[in-house]
């Protein structure tokens, strides 16, 4: 009787293993295609870190030309970035709070991609009078910023102000960009090939550079499958 009852059950136990051969990769593929990350608007952010004017904005929004200068005298546009990943962050070479862990953290994160030349990293000055070209050569060298792949960089105050609260949306506060505005911000800002913004992370938080990895390779693998 069993063996009869065993002989009866063989079809269906071999239907079940060849469902799952099938069923599961391909349950497993849809999981793996659907988790993609979110493209970033100004309806998105906390109203407090988007300008008034651009609040409405549901859709489309990417961050605005952009001519700057380099801690080697290089004229740096969005040309620079054509076609690749980049973090951006604010600074200040004085900086002794936020900015130590900030640089430490964006140096491991250029060494974790030094050989990924889909990945760049770019850090604005948000005190650019001080920190001039020679300034930022000499913090780039203690940094160990690698030519190329990370630029620091100075330029018009009000351009970079600008940057921060109307493109990258990195600060609370509001302001003019004038003589005695000042931003400070932990912010960093994961920006895609598109120049769309597909992540904000405290860069003070080692938990949060982890979190920014894995979203560079959930980005990353959006491009592989287009």
């Amino acid at each position: 009787m069993e063996i009869k009852f065993f002989k009866k059950s063989i079809p269906t136990l071999l239907f079940l293993i060849a469902f799952s051969a099938v069923s599961i990769p391909v349950f497993y593929h849809l999981l793996k295609v659907d988790k993609t990350l979110k493209i970033y608007n100004p309806i998105d952010f906390n109203p407090q870190l988007v300008d008034f004017s651009i609040k409405h904005i549901t859709k489309n929004h990417t961050i605005a030309d952009f001519e700057l200068v380099n801690q080697n005298g290089e004229i740096v546009t969005n040309n620079n970035f054509k076609d690749k990943i980049y973090i951006a962050d604010f600074f200040f070479t004085r900086c002794q709070t936020i900015c130590i862990a900030m640089a430490y953290n964006m140096s491991e994160l250029q060494n974790f991609y030094k050989n990924d030349t889909d990945i760049m990293f770019l850090s604005h000055s948000v005190t650019p009078v001080i920190d001039s070209v020679s300034v930022l050569k000499e913090y780039a060298k203690k940094k160990g910023v690698i030519d190329g792949k990370w630029h620091v960089v100075t330029g018009p105050k009000k351009h970079i102000y600008e940057l921060a609260r109307k493109s990258y949306f990195a600060v609370l506060d509001d302001g003019d960009g004038g003589e005695n505005d000042f931003i400070h911000t932990e912010n960093f800002v994961l920006i895609d090939k598109e120049r769309r913004i597909r992540g904000s992370y405290d860069g003070t938080d080692k938990e949060e550079m982890e979190r920014l990895k894995t979203d560079i390779l959930l980005l990353k693998e959006e491009y592989v499958r287009e």
